[in-house]
């Protein structure tokens, strides 16, 4: 095409542009145009592969060509030129009046007169909303693009879901170094690295009052999909693609038909102590769980749960305790709503609200938490029928790596004045027993979480931290920031831009030497400090895998979000009133108030 053809399709696209930035400008926010073709360009060649110096910018894809040339494909980038560095008009436009996402982000999270005045106006309330559900959509690939073990497009990446989706294709294993070309020959040693960066030297606790209710809540919610097959690699998973509520009934047939009671559409339970628990493994045989075999659990300590990690720790057991009681607790309003229904019935309508309960209950509790934001986050799936949203969703190994948020634990809880230690409640729930399990809820809520953030991981936990680390190594990330160009974030320039804190910057600045060389998720976890409980990485990444989970649950689409889908608008109204303190206190025996996931005022 040539220049004078640009400039007339250049101007058309301005019109459209300008009329989007009215729109757009009303909530904030605006999206680019798609168009324009790449340009082939003749470049010089090189002694290495040049894509491992990623020349293409914007999300163009690099090819290399005979002789270590190479050659940009910029087609959807909106940019053209040798290395997609040239933007449309439109590209050009929306770059210029569209707020960066660090400002947008510190938008929303301050400004509280402004979102107060918002979020009790229902229709601009909704148009933002949906804005926030499709702009964070869009920033997921869908249909994956790419896998672990290629570092180009592949069918693998969508035909075999045993892998995780990758949003960036891995560093090219034959690269100069490990990050491409920038940065030392060789990761800087993982032991000197943890204890110089990430090693608690004293309990930072969150700013923004979290409590240890919160940290376990991530962990319990992540796991049903964050199961990775560490027998065959860190770049498999054992799980499906999103909000499958495996933690809760079990992750194949086997399991969840083990856990079922076959009366009124029951989970199996048994009475200790006068209250309802999950059954114990050796009560449940045909379950195909199996517990570590090296961690000394007695046979009373093993229970039968959707995932076998959540008897390893008490906070766990609490959740998996509450959801079956849930359960339960919704398949005894269904019967008196439907009496002539069959177990079957009964329990696979319990589970399609209990789904919709989950994805309710993270959004409007979890998610708003963690981000802090000043708008009123709402579950409303119906806010994306008739759009573009795509109901179809890969669990990413970039998303569980950004997931271990280690910081959060504290070295220790408090429960009825008796102190535990992290390790005293390792492999038991005997806390939950001894003090009972509204005042182990009560000692979570009560409790503080730690600052997610550098030099704040427990020294236990340096084990599991060294594993994600090498893990990271094994898969071969790209650095953080080409994550922060990927889903359109300036890249830092520094590593006093990046950390804030001099001391902090000059150890990153002795270990990778170019701020293109520092690792994912060393970086995740060693920025600056932000105005949500993660920095602001991890939510501008997190929260677009986030959305595109939970809206692309089957629940949310339009022929499953309908009140005959729950057993009526008795069932639907489950779902639309659904949230953390009515779950607690629905199914706690007594005492149950200021349930949250912060500190409630007074705390110490």
């Amino acid at each position: 095409m040539d220049k004078e053809g640009r400039e007339e399709k250049g101007g058309r696209r301005v019109m459209v542009g300008v009329a989007g930035v009215v729109l757009a400008a009303s909530f904030l926010f605006m999206r680019g145009p798609v168009q324009e073709t790449p340009v082939p360009s003749t470049q010089p060649t090189y002694d290495y592969d040049p894509c491992c110096s990623f020349p293409c910018e914007n999300q163009g894809i690099c090819m290399t060509l005979q002789n270590n040339s190479y050659t940009c494909d910029c087609t959807g980038t909106a940019h053209y030129g040798s290395n997609c560095e040239i933007p449309t008009w439109g590209s050009w436009i929306s770059k210029h009046l569209k707020p960066d996402p660090e400002t947008i982000h510190n938008l929303i999270t301050s400004c509280w007169p402004l979102w107060a005045v918002i979020n009790r106006i229902p229709f601009l309330h909704s148009r933002i909303m949906t804005y926030v559900y499709l702009s964070r959509g869009d920033l997921v690939d869908s249909p994956p693009t790419y896998e672990s073990d290629h570092h180009f497009i592949t069918l693998d990446a969508y035909y075999n879901e045993s892998y995780y989706g990758r949003a960036l294709p891995p560093v090219p294993a034959h690269c100069p170094t490990p990050m491409g070309v920038a940065g030392p020959k060789e990761f800087p040693d993982v032991d000197e690295l943890i204890k110089k960066v990430f090693m608690r030297r004293e309990f930072i606790p969150d700013p923004h009052n979290t409590n240890v209710l919160f940290q376990y809540y991530a962990q319990h919610f992540t796991h049903q999909f964050f199961r990775t097959d560490y027998a065959k690699g860190p770049h498999l998973t054992k799980g499906n693609g999103g909000v499958d509520v495996s933690n809760i009934y079990g992750l194949n047939e086997q399991d969840r038909r083990a856990l079922r009671s076959w009366e009124n559409g029951k989970l199996r339970t048994q009475v200790i102590n006068g209250e309802e628990f999950p059954p114990y493994l050796k009560d449940v045989p045909a379950i195909s769980m199996d517990y570590p075999p090296h961690v000394p659990i007695p046979e009373t300590g093993k229970f039968a749960l959707g995932h076998p990690f959540f008897a390893l720790l008490p906070g766990l057991f609490a959740y998996s305790t509450i959801w079956m009681r849930e359960h339960n607790r919704v398949c005894d309003e269904l019967l008196k709503i439907h009496p002539h229904w069959d177990d079957e019935r009964l329990y696979q309508t319990a589970r399609l609200i209990i789904t919709g309960e989950v994805i309710k209950i993270t959004i409007e509790d979890y998610v708003q938490h963690l981000s802090q934001y000043r708008l009123r986050l709402t579950f409303e799936p119906h806010l994306t029928h008739g759009t573009h949203f795509q109901y179809h969703n890969r669990i990413h190994a970039e998303f569980n790596h950004l997931y271990h948020w280690h910081p959060l634990i504290p070295d220790g809880l408090e429960v009825s004045n008796t102190s535990y230690a992290l390790m005293d409640m390792a492999f038991s729930t005997a806390p939950i027993f001894k003090h009972g399990l509204d005042n182990f809820i009560h000692a979570m809520v009560n409790s503080r979480a730690g600052a997610l953030t550098a030099r704040n991981h427990a020294h236990v936990l340096y084990p599991v931290l060294k594993k994600v680390i090498e893990n990271g190594r094994l898969l071969r990330f790209q650095s953080l920031n080409a994550y922060r160009r990927r889903f359109g974030m300036r890249p830092f320039t520094s590593f006093l831009d990046l950390a804030g804190d001099p001391e902090l910057a000059a150890d990153l600045e002795h270990f990778y030497g170019d701020i293109e060389a520092v690792e994912y998720y060393v970086g995740l976890v060693t920025e600056r400090p932000g105005p949500s409980v993660t920095p602001l990485t991890m939510v501008n990444m997190g929260g677009p895998w986030s959305v595109k989970g939970l809206l692309a649950n089957p629940i949310c689409t339009p022929r499953y979000w309908k009140p005959s889908t729950f057993g009526g608008e008795e069932g639907f109204q489950i779902i639309k009133t659904a949230s953390l303190e009515k779950l607690f206190c629905l199914n706690m025996k007594t005492g149950c108030q200021n349930i949250g996931f912060t500190v409630p005022p007074g705390t110490p």
